[in-house]
């Protein structure tokens, strides 16, 4: 029988009544995310997304990794069918693992029977499987308590499923079911890091940059854009919107105390995106701000920027150290990318002795020597739309 995926479940199966919208929306995604690589059948029974490749010429190994990329799903197996019979089971495990297993120091069988009705449970089907291949491998030791490699047989409606260790999966919950949010991407380390937590919510997640050229080359935002495309594959497919900001910040630059450059032009940031997140149904703003790791993310400050704006703003990183939103890059994929020398607009203009602690009204004084509506209607206006896509995404 053919080799197949079996895709856990994560906390979907907590939810209550709305738990079919959670469970068909993963459906759909596992369907539009594996169609570049082939034909597959794929349907959900007992908390498992099942995909089973339906011609010869399906990308297994592609579809595979393309699994690990999709929220909704706590851990993943490839798996060889086999009939419900301890003969077949066997089988099964000696043709499809038995290569794997062989060169294994130690082993034990684990079981899960959730088809009640057959014959054996759990435990003496582990233990006859387990015997067999004691037999079979006499040179790989049995060890229940600290093996070196996990049999897998589940027992299920249709079939028996033999397989080795899981996989992880992405987790969270399914792309979409969280809504809509406008991420605001730099170029760094932490806003690409939010944007993969706050999409791990389930949040469709668009992109708004900032773009200052010439101050910022045309290579700062290629950059950009190959974050993200590695974010599309795992949030799908998205518009990144580029924001021409060279005549915002030349205003300020001409028109505001050089202490208040970074908290205005922060302001005139979430002025513009709260307008085009409105115009792309997007129901809140998502930052990868940080509690006290720059002058414009104290306290203060962040309060003072979020005040421009009537839709909620969603911190991800708020809370975490440098450490922790490094690690999160590397495993993304998105660290290498972001270290490239490229500057972002937010070092345009930065000042000397930024106001850590601003006060709302004096802000709102100092911001009153520009023309704030003028300066947002044409950087709008002037506003890039790029669509881009994931590696399994067209």
């Amino acid at each position: 029988m053919k080799e197949i995926f079996l895709l856990k479940l994560g906390e979907i199966v907590l939810k209550g009544q709305n738990r079919r919208t959670f469970e068909n929306r993963l459906k759909s995604n596992v369907r539009r995310r594996l169609k570049p690589y082939g034909e597959f059948h794929i349907y959900l029974v007992q908390s498992t997304v099942y995909v089973e490749p339906e011609t010869d010429t399906c990308d297994l190994d592609g579809a595979w990794e393309a699994c690990g990329r999709i929220f909704g799903i706590a851990s993943r197996c490839r798996c060889r069918p086999a009939e419900k019979d301890m003969d077949a089971i066997f089988r099964a495990v000696q043709d499809y693992l038995g290569d794997e297993l062989a060169v294994q120091k130690s082993f034990k069988v684990e079981t899960k029977r959730s088809d009640k009705s057959f014959r054996m449970n759990s435990i003496e089907i582990s233990r006859e499987i387990g015997g067999r291949l004691a037999e079979a491998y006499p040179e790989v030791e049995v060890d229940v308590h600290n093996p070196a490699y996990v049999v897998n047989v589940e027992i299920r409606d249709f079939s028996a499923y033999v397989h080795g260790p899981a996989e992880p999966g992405a987790g969270g919950l399914p792309t979409g079911v969280g809504g809509r949010g406008a991420v605001l991407l730099s170029g760094g380390i932490d806003s690409p890091a939010a944007a993969y937590m706050i999409a791990k919510r389930g949040v469709e997640i668009e992109c708004i940059h900032f773009f200052s050229y010439p101050y910022t080359s045309e290579l700062a935002k290629e950059k950009v854009l190959t974050l993200a495309k590695i974010l599309a594959g795992f949030c799908g497919r998205m518009t990144v919107d580029i924001v021409g900001f060279t005549e915002i910040q030349e205003a300020i630059r001409d028109n505001c105390p050089e202490e208040y450059f970074t908290i205005i032009m922060r302001r005139m940031m979430m002025r513009i995106a709260e307008r085009i997140a409105r115009e792309h149904g997007c129901e809140c703003l998502v930052t990868g701000e940080n509690l006290g790791q720059v002058a414009s993310q104290t306290m203060q400050a962040m309060a003072v920027t979020g005040a421009v704006v009537d839709i909620p703003i969603f911190h991800p990183l708020i809370g975490m150290d440098k450490e922790e939103i490094v690690r999160i890059a590397r495993r993304i994929g998105t660290m290498e990318t972001s270290v490239l020398p490229y500057e972002d607009c937010c070092t345009v203009f930065t000042p000397k002795h930024p106001k850590t602690k601003p006060r709302l009204r004096d802000v709102e004084r100092v911001e009153s020597a520009l023309d704030v509506e003028a300066l947002i209607a044409r950087a709008i206006e002037h506003t890039e739309q790029i669509r881009v896509c994931g590696a399994d995404e067209t």
